[in-house]
């Protein structure tokens, strides 16, 4: 199975692979070149053997923590890297995710995806036990990487006035044991038209670039960011109108 699949997921205890995963190209990935070298160099210790770090990718919404995270696939999927979404709701099953690969040649990637927690949830102490403090040995061919939009990944909690720093200790405690911590944050304008820009060449989308831009400006105010994921939305749409519109001359864009 790990050889014929590059991802899966891990449900209700299950891998489940995945035929067609989402394989973004890391070249593509704009504005974040610190956060790349430093995820690449990670995975690259990692799959060639050597020690490497759980990772954390915080920050804002659309900003490539995702995409980064999947693209490590299309860098090192030939030299044995396996990518596994395991959902929040798994956690307590990770230790039977763990027999699962122990004994496997492979690399594997456990991504938690838009990860984040209620102070009151257990889940995220069972987490933070399984990442490094359990008394069970996490296999050396596994790392964790996670998303999340919450620095901290647990939210605040509502202080009562009584032990404050004790309560901060808490909502920390499950960040700390990622040994690298990446933060991601919102693009300005020019730069989210250059990734608009790259992403319509990309598509082989040619409007003249004024008109392009402001509409992608529009866009974009519309919906109160600049973020890459804006850009996409929008270069999908507008695809999807001038094809429209080639087939079917009356519905030509406004």
């Amino acid at each position: 199975m790990f050889e014929e699949f590059l991802a899966f997921r891990f449900k209700d205890g299950k891998l489940q692979p995945i035929a067609h995963p989402h394989l973004p190209s890391f070249e593509s990935l704009l504005f974040i070149d610190r956060q790349k070298e430093e995820l690449k160099r990670n995975t690259l210790q990692f799959v060639k053997g050597y020690p490497a770090n759980d990772v954390l990718l915080w920050g804002d919404r659309g900003t490539g923590k995702s995409s980064l995270v999947k693209s490590m696939l299309t860098l090192f999927g030939k030299e044995g890297l396996r990518l596994i979404q395991v959902y929040k709701a798994q956690v307590e099953d990770l230790s039977k995710l763990y027999e699962l690969l122990r004994d496997s040649k492979k690399r594997f990637i456990l991504f938690f995806d838009d990860l984040s927690f209620e102070p009151e949830e257990d889940q995220y102490r069972l987490l933070k036990s399984m990442l490094d403090g359990d008394l069970e040995e996490r296999p050396e061919n596994i790392l964790v990487y996670a998303t999340s939009n919450r620095r901290n990944i647990v939210a605040n909690r509502e202080r009562d006035g009584k032990f404050p720093e004790e309560d901060y200790k808490e909502t920390i405690s499950l960040v700390e044991r990622f040994g690298l911590r990446l933060g991601f944050f919102s693009f300005d304008k020019a730069q989210y038209l250059e990734i608009v820009r790259a992403y319509a060449k990309e598509r082989g989308i040619s409007i003249p670039q004024q008109e392009l831009e402001e509409r992608a400006l529009l866009w974009a105010t519309e919906r109160g960011s600049f973020s890459g994921r804006t850009a996409y939305q929008f270069i999908k749409d507008l695809e999807g109108r001038l094809k429209l519109s080639q087939t079917f001359p009356s519905h030509s864009p406004p």
